[in-house]
């Protein structure tokens, strides 16, 4: 695998992407402060069918080959986007996944599935979406009715609650010295429970790239804190999502300070229990499938355990995609 920063595509053009069996496409977002903007979006080259388009979470980026492959299986042409600032789409003269307003990823999403639905005239896109990516893609789909026909959220982080080391900086932002400098890094205690749980250097199965996914995240900063919190307090006051919304969570969560190997078959970054309870307030269609011994990310659980989400994701796609 490359292990460096990329470059933009030449515009419009499709180029093979690091991972085999798929291409990318540069999505130019104009300009910001640091410099030329950018998103990034992946295709599944081997597939067709019905498009389906997934995002990630925080401090991460697409790397399911797998997931892409079952979805290749049960007919739908698979898409990944890699938001401004993180994976394919991060440079070096950027700070590493900062945003002072979630809104600003209409344009990333918006510009995704004008490219998607250009190429599947008559179809109708569903996303996908991880963890941040589904706080995300939640606001959006409330914000942008009409435009897909299902959303599934994989553990989306719809509150923070059960992250107390961040929970402790909450109020924090809130503080004129954060407010007139958003970007000033927060002084958080490093964990990497979620990237040993996952990684094939560690206990899990998958290749990370180092720079898109490093091990400890990227660094938080008081700005982007002040808009996930902005984003769980609109989910708190329930969003108006149009279209059926399928929720995958783990059936437990597990805290701790130190690594433990529970870790394996828990959520060990957001509360369970707490986002069964704010999605249910997503759309007037909203359905609950939590899977035993998942992870954080249950797309990236051990083999038997991913199995039964992706036939859930699917199963759910087929009846609502179709």
């Amino acid at each position: 695998m490359h292990y460096g920063l990329l470059q933009d595509t030449p515009p419009g053009e499709w180029v093979p992407d690091v991972l085999e069996g798929f291409s990318r496409r540069t999505i130019h977002l104009g300009e910001d402060h640091e410099g030329p903007l950018s998103a990034t979006l992946v295709r599944h080259d081997a597939a067709d069918g019905v498009p389906v388009l997934y995002i990630h979470g925080w401090s991460d980026y697409f790397y399911n080959t797998e997931l892409a492959q079952a979805a290749a299986e049960c007919g739908y042409k698979f898409y990944a986007l890699d938001l401004r600032k993180y994976g394919r789409s991060l440079r070096e003269y950027q700070t590493p996944g900062y945003v002072d307003d979630l809104a600003v990823y209409d344009d990333d999403i918006g510009s995704a599935l004008a490219i998607i639905k250009l190429a599947h005239p008559g179809y109708i896109p569903a996303i996908i979406a991880h963890s941040t990516g589904g706080l995300v893609a939640a606001l959006w789909a409330d914000r942008h009715p009409q435009q897909i026909s299902t959303l599934v959220l994989n553990a989306p982080w719809l509150s923070l609650q059960g992250n107390t080391w961040l929970r402790s900086f909450a109020n924090t932002v809130a503080d004129p010295l954060w407010r007139s400098r958003p970007e000033r890094r927060l002084l958080l205690p490093k964990v990497d429970f979620f990237y040993r749980s996952i990684s094939a250097t560690e206990h899990g199965e998958w290749v990370l790239h180092p720079l898109w996914r490093p091990r400890y995240a990227f660094d938080i900063r008081g700005g982007w804190l002040s808009a996930i919190l902005d984003g769980h307090a609109q989910v708190r006051k329930g969003l108006t999502i149009d279209v059926p919304v399928f929720v995958m969570t783990s059936t437990a969560s597990y805290f701790a300070p130190r690594y433990s190997v529970q870790m394996q078959r828990a959520d060990s970054v957001i509360d369970v229990e707490d986002t069964v309870h704010q999605a249910v307030d997503l759309g007037e269609t909203v359905m609950i499938h939590k899977i035993r011994d998942a992870l954080h990310d249950v797309y990236a659980s051990a083999q038997p355990i991913r199995q039964k989400a992706f036939d859930a994701t699917f199963a759910w796609l087929d009846y609502f995609s179709r």
